[in-house]
């Protein structure tokens, strides 16, 4: 390889999806020299992203166009310790993004807030039962922030991505029509929320019998044309599907490509690199100051780019596994408890519950980001938990995203696999069948982490990544209650049948359930068991940050996307008015 040394910049963003484009955004228009590396291909959305190519299933959703390329990188996965780690060879359970713009460029737009419970779960639940009552060999903890620090920042990233919806607690006034579990909110939704389809007025009559509060889940898809904080114009939704795995082919999805990278590109102290395949962080003699990256770009020179200040703002196992590399923060040790980065990694439970009509006909195809009706009651702290013996919950929600018509292949129970009577049970009920999903919290526990793995390489003989993780009893206990409910409010529709998943044992990285992988360089008020402190700074190498997906401590139930947009605001903003002045540790 030709090695060569750049001019040195102010920062080096790593990764372009949601954190790192607004990080980019924010510090360059501050008036900081930035270069952001991304590992992926640039892409036109008015080229690559037309009508009706954009709508290919096959090329973007079953063969993943813009997702990771497992030939080069992959991870391994074990669900204990004591199993041997095999490479995954196909994308199945999640799906990471590999393009400018990232996996944010194909999510489904749904941005609910976390609750103000959520960042001080650990205190609130052993105020609440006591230490006893949190679940064995569980490694919980607050996230060294309060919602009255988050919450302008949440208002922020609403801003940019243009979310829609209604406000249910407008500065502590519970407001009609929104989730009245929500934590006060200091102004309304920038948009107005999704219209309710057939099947959501349904799910609202059914669930509102039961004594849930349904309402229209927020969404980052544009319900009208909006102009967002940056000046970017957005149209509306035309509610033409094809939403997730896929780019929208209208630029009505609030993601990176739409919603920031237009301004950003505008910026003079700006340049986006795609292309380019961070490998470490460089450090000094000391280990304790970052002096830059070293990537390898286009033609497989190795590249160093020296800077200031390191924002690492990549995936959730990018960001956990290139502290690894770099040998920033202490790899977490399961056997000990000790060490950090690699620790409280956590996924998503999710469930499914099918409702199949024979006197009702909807319209699946047409559908839109996030156009949800959804119900809170199973969150936060509104449940009494005592007599449940679990913690977590879930959103229970009707969606209406748009059904795909090669993946979309809903049938009751009993139905053939294949043959003529599955044929026949597919056209019946392809346009008769709504669903009640369960989007699930997942907590953190001593033996679920990431490491490097000690045998497997990537192409540029580099250790993988290792997941060690499998559901725990809580989980399955929080699933099963949840189920529950959701087969209630499907008996309230009397409709022709109606059948569930199943609760799984164990965990498999086979079938898809969703792209919610979270922790493994969490953030936190302790360095014994956080890797970057409130502000996402590296306690160890203070001139490096940590945003996305990798600081949740666990992962409580909505999308984790409106969340890390909301702390890429807060980590810019406290960047910009303090390190930027006074360079070193932020606490």
């Amino acid at each position: 390889m030709v090695r060569t040394k750049l001019n040195p910049v102010d920062v080096v963003v790593i990764g372009s999806g949601v954190a790192g484009s607004i990080m980019s955004m924010e510090l360059a228009n501050a008036g900081l020299q930035v270069v952001c590396l991304e590992r992926g291909r640039m892409v036109d959305p008015n080229v690559e992203f037309v009508k009706p190519f954009v709508h290919d299933e096959l090329k973007y959703d079953r063969h993943n166009d813009f997702f990771q390329n497992l030939s080069r990188e992959t991870i391994t996965f074990r669900n204990h310790s004591g199993q041997t780690a095999l490479p995954m060879r196909e994308l199945g359970s999640f799906k990471p993004g590999e393009m400018v713009g990232g996996s944010s460029a194909l999510w489904g737009a749904q941005a609910k807030r976390q609750m103000p419970f959520d960042f001080e779960m650990r205190s609130a639940l052993t105020a609440r039962y006591g230490e006893a009552f949190l679940p064995r060999d569980s490694t919980i903890q607050d996230w060294g922030l309060t919602w009255d620090e988050v919450e302008p920042y949440y208002d922020q990233f609403e801003h940019i991505f243009g979310v829609g919806g209604k406000a249910g607690n407008l500065n502590g006034e519970i407001q009609p029509g929104g989730s009245p579990h929500e934590g006060p909110r200091s102004r309304e939704f920038p948009n107005p929320p999704t219209r309710r389809t057939p099947q959501g007025a349904l799910f609202a009559d059914a669930a509102g019998e039961l004594g849930f509060v349904p309402y229209q889940f927020p969404s980052a898809a544009m319900t009208q044309d909006y102009r967002n904080l940056y000046k970017v114009m957005l149209p509306r939704c035309r509610h033409g599907g094809f939403c997730t795995s896929h780019v929208c082919a209208e630029g009505a999805k609030a993601t990176p490509l739409t919603a920031v990278l237009p301004a950003l590109y505008r910026q003079k102290t700006f340049q986006m690199r795609p292309l380019c395949n961070v490998t470490r962080i460089n450090l000094d003699s000391t280990g304790k100051l970052a002096t830059g990256v070293t990537y390898i770009d286009a033609r497989g020179d190795e590249v160093e780019q020296p800077a200031g200040l390191v924002v690492l703002a990549a995936y959730c196992f990018n960001n956990t596994r290139l502290l690894l590399l770099s040998g920033i923060g202490t790899p977490y040790d399961p056997h000990t408890g000790r060490g950090v980065v690699g620790r409280n990694y956590s996924f998503q439970t999710c469930g499914t519950v099918s409702v199949f009509f024979d006197d009702k006909d909807f319209n699946p195809f047409i559908g839109g980001g996030s156009v949800h009706t959804a119900a809170d009651e199973l969150l936060g702290d509104v449940l009494d938990r005592g007599p449940l013996e679990f913690v977590g919950g879930a959103v229970i929600e009707s969606s209406n995203q748009g059904a795909l018509p090669i993946k979309s292949k809903p049938v009751p129970a009993g139905t053939p696999r294949w043959g003529s009577e599955w044929k026949k049970a597919v056209a019946q009920y392809y346009r008769r069948t709504m669903n009640i999903n369960l989007i699930g919290s997942c907590m953190s526990y001593r033996q679920n982490y990431l490491d490097l793995d000690p045998t497997y390489k990537d192409a540029n003989g580099l250790p993988l990544l290792r997941m060690t993780f499998d559901w725990q009893e809580n989980e399955r206990k929080m699933l099963t209650y949840a189920y529950e409910r959701a087969r209630e409010i499907a008996r309230a529709l009397k409709a022709s049948s109606h059948s569930a998943g199943a609760v799984p044992k164990n965990y498999s990285i086979v079938p898809y359930q969703c792209t919610h992988n979270v922790g493994g360089a969490v953030m936190g008020a302790d360095p014994s068991t956080s890797v970057v402190n409130k502000y996402l700074q590296s306690w160890d190498v203070p001139n490096v940050f940590v945003v996305g997906g990798s600081a949740f401590p666990q992962n409580s139930s909505p999308s984790p996307t409106a969340t890390i947009g909301m702390l890429a605001c807060w980590a810019a903003d406290a960047i910009k008015e303090t390190y930027v002045r006074r360079p070193g540790q932020l606490m």
